[in-house]
């Protein structure tokens, strides 16, 4: 990718780094950034948004990675902002349920936060009863990322780097971590590519914690979204979420999404798993291709008509039904995010993988790189 001293070389696109968004030409495929806030310590924050050709528009902030904004056309070509959020970063850092956060080091749980590798243990927070979530304390979620903006032939981008060092939430390595967001320039759809590499011997499990409502952020709950994920097999969990080691077949059970059903046709069912999660929060293991990117799950919102495709490399995801929503998060446009205002898609490879062998590995190891892909891609029906 070309940094941004190479824009006024390429066509039309433009970029314009002021203090304010950028102003160009209605229909030009433009990247703005303006200010979002300082963190506690006084470190400046911004907010890059990044517009295509036909309209959709994506806000994402350097703290978390957050993405703040995504709005999509619905089948009247309407607009709207479809992930819940904040406004302001105050918002973020005062509390949020990972709302559009990059996480990382390992994404989900590793149960009673340990690991061993290499014959050495390591002690990670316990920041979910007796388990580690998302990172730990002060996950990738909760850190301010380098970033730059760019456009090139794949569209616009945004580049986020980060270095871990090592030790940082217990974890080993020095671990160097690019992100970057891509806006296709006349494709509604936006793709994520992850990138890391490490000094020593690591675990890594990278995804996105966008919370989606595909009628709009704050318009009700998702229950009547109709579901497909294209898995014949999930990963059950115990009471503290952490998989059993099992592979379970869904046919049969609440599970099977292998036609598109409604979110909320079989998450109050009388069935343990359901129990355990308050819905949907596991993990599903996607029937894997020949091809590079799976299509893991579609979902389509009925009133609006809005559709979305799941691309992905890894091996799993994890749907997750808004169950801890529960009105006292306040978003944009004040809206009030109800239980199951919101649904969550997270690519990735499996929970607590370090502690079961036989789940894909999440190890790294110096000399190779951790490389990724998920597409979230947009279209109407």
């Amino acid at each position: 990718m070309r940094p941004c001293r190479h824009f006024a070389r390429l066509s039309a696109a433009t970029l314009l780094f002021a203090s304010a968004a950028s102003i160009v030409a209605a229909g030009e495929p433009t990247i703005g950034r303006r200010p979002f806030g300082k963190t506690p310590d006084g470190t400046e924050v911004d907010l890059y948004t990044l517009t295509n050709s036909l309209g959709m528009q994506t806000s994402i902030t350097n703290y978390g990675g957050i993405v703040v904004t995504l709005k999509v056309p619905d089948r009247n070509g309407n607009l709207d902002d479809v992930v819940l959020g904040y406004e302001t970063l105050d918002e973020y850092l005062a509390g949020s349920p990972y709302f559009g956060a990059i996480i990382g080091r390992y994404g989900n749980r590793i149960g009673k936060g340990r690991f061993t590798l290499d014959g050495q243990e390591y002690v990670l927070a316990q920041n979910n009863g007796e388990n580690h979530l998302h990172g730990g304390i002060k996950g990738f979620d909760k850190v301010v990322w380098n970033a730059r903006g760019v456009i090139d032939d794949r569209g616009l981008a945004l580049v986020l780097d980060y270095a871990s060092g090592d030790g940082e939430e217990g974890y080993p390595g020095k671990l160097s971590v690019t992100v970057t967001y891509i806006l296709p320039a006349d494709e509604n759809m936006l793709r994520i590519q992850y990138r890391a590499t490490t000094d020593k011997p690591t675990v890594v499990n990278l995804t996105n914690h966008s919370y989606f409502n595909l009628a709009g952020q704050g318009e009700g709950d998702v229950l009547a979204h109709e579901m497909m994920i294209s898995a014949d097999r999930f990963t059950p969990v115990d009471e503290g979420l952490i998989p059993t080691g099992e592979l379970r077949r869904v046919a049969g059970t609440p599970f099977d999404f292998n036609e598109p059903t409604a979110i909320g046709e079989r998450i109050g069912a009388d069935d343990e798993q359901l129990k355990f999660g308050g819905g949907y929060d596991h993990n599903w293991v996607l029937n894997r291709g020949d091809r590079p990117l799976t299509l893991a799950a579609t979902v389509y919102e009925p009133a609006g008509g809005r559709l979305m495709h799941v691309l992905t490399a890894e091996p799993g995801i994890q749907f997750y039904s808004g169950n801890f929503l529960d009105g006292s998060n306040v978003g944009k446009g004040e809206k009030v995010y109800q239980h199951r205002f919101g649904f969550c898609l997270e690519t990735q490879h499996f929970p607590d993988s370090p502690n079961k062998p036989e789940f894909p590995s999440t190890v790294l190891n110096p000399g190779d790189e951790y490389s990724s892909v998920t597409v979230y891609r947009f279209s109407t029906r």
